[in-house]
């Protein structure tokens, strides 16, 4: 459990009144994750939405360019203090659509996804709003997926002539 206190100190939950905070601060728990650490791979199970209390967490996409050559991984985004990440959490097939490494020492506080969809399935209008702060994280995220696609592009498209 965290504080309410703590909670309001983050983007992802401005306009949440106290009496919803407690409900989160009530599921939430804090964990530390030493620099390089993998949180999560793509493709695993949604465990946690998460909040990120210090440092700075890599999100990658491990990409294959045939049998001979080995995967690479980009980075789509950097998450740094005050960021939300793992909004797989609570959109379905709940399954991490990208990784997440930590470069620093890290701090996170977690959701988790069971308690938060319980939590949001038994107050609808409180699930709307915790949706339409999810719906912000992975706008940024295809904001930041944009920026690096057209970067590389344009890079190519540089060393192709």
């Amino acid at each position: 459990m965290v504080s309410t206190d703590l909670l309001k100190n983050y983007s992802f939950f401005k306009g949440f009144t106290n009496e919803e905070l407690k409900k989160f601060a009530d599921i939430a728990a804090e964990a530390s994750y030493k620099a390089g650490v993998q949180i999560w791979k793509k493709g695993e199970p949604a465990e946690n939405l998460s909040l990120l209390k210090e440092g700075k967490v890599l999100m990658t996409l491990d990409t294959y360019a045939g049998p001979t050559r080995p995967p690479m991984q980009v980075t789509v985004d950097i998450i740094t203090k005050g960021d939300a990440m793992g909004w797989s959490a609570v959109v379905e097939p709940y399954i991490y659509t990208l990784g997440g490494r930590c470069i620093d020492d890290s701090q996170l506080i977690n959701f988790n996804s069971v308690k938060v969809r319980e939590t949001l399935s038994s107050d609808k209008a409180l699930g709307f709003k915790f949706m339409h702060a999810i719906a912000k994280v992975v706008a940024a995220r295809l904001t930041h997926t944009e920026i690096i696609l057209v970067g590389e592009r344009g890079l190519s498209v540089l060393s192709d002539t």
